[in-house]
């Protein structure tokens, strides 16, 4: 892999890396509240219904709850409640292993079912969304648990690949997901690219976090600007630095 495409390949994937003790995002400045729940309400206000002609349900990456709480572990346990409830579901979105959506249960099958209105797949979808767990702590299904205990034939598994609740995993296993969710994934990667060249291009490659949510965007920036900026700071992408003139953003040299 030369360079370039390493650089490009680096750009989408969440960091593994810790930086000694230094606390990534912290928002602490009246952006964000102090729980979960109330984390992922602001965070889904920040979603671009209109963007989708609010055909998606509203989704939140799971790693933009790092950049408002510090405590990984306790953000986890408390996501694993609200799935654990029936209340959230959880997404592999496809184009990073490390990168999870996030999808509140109830405004999933709105979604879902809103789109498939007058379409020929309705019925088995209907039947997927009843038979589908309450909690669902799935990511995924197999064909085994397909056939024999929610009781699908290998037509009706097609009809829910075609709808888009379902797509291929590996040979005898599907992945739960969002129709429609493919242009969400191509303007995610597309504005997390340019905003982190924004950080990138700036003087020693940082900027104050209030002077980037302020900065004019192009076009390749299409959802609220502090969506982006959960994301690269959760996903560590960017180092998040107290400072006296608030918080600075540094990127971070994969």
């Amino acid at each position: 892999m030369n360079r370039k495409r390493a650089l490009i390949s680096d750009t989408f994937k969440v960091k593994k890396r810790r930086y000694g003790t230094q606390k990534f995002g912290a928002v602490s400045d009246g952006d964000g509240p102090t729980d979960i729940r109330a984390t992922l309400e602001y965070l889904m206000t920040l979603f671009p219904r209109r963007l989708f002609n609010d055909t998606l349900p509203q989704i939140v990456l799971k790693h933009q709850l790092y950049s408002i709480h510090n405590d990984k572990t306790l953000v986890d346990k408390e996501l694993n409640k609200l799935r654990e409830r029936g209340e959230l579901l959880m997404f592999q979105l496809g184009f990073d292993a490390d990168t999870f959506g996030l999808v509140f249960a109830s405004d999933y099958k709105a979604k879902v079912l809103a789109g498939e209105e007058g379409r020929a797949t309705r019925a088995t979808v209907e039947k997927f969304l009843q038979k589908l767990p309450s909690p669902c702590t799935d990511l995924s299904f197999t064909k085994d648990k397909m056939l024999r205990e929610f009781l699908f034939t290998d037509s009706e598994i097609t009809q829910l690949v075609k709808s888009g609740v379902l797509t291929v995993r590996d040979a005898g296993s599907w992945w739960l997901s969002i129709p429609n969710s493919g242009k969400f994934t191509k303007y995610f990667i597309q504005g997390r690219k340019a905003v982190l060249g924004m950080v990138k291009k700036s003087k020693y490659s940082e900027v104050l976090k209030a002077e980037l949510e302020e900065r004019r965007t192009t076009s390749h920036v299409k959802f609220h600007m502090k969506y982006h900026i959960h994301d690269i700071v959760g996903a560590e992408l960017v180092e998040s630095i107290p400072t006296t003139s608030g918080i600075l953003l540094r990127f971070v040299e994969p």
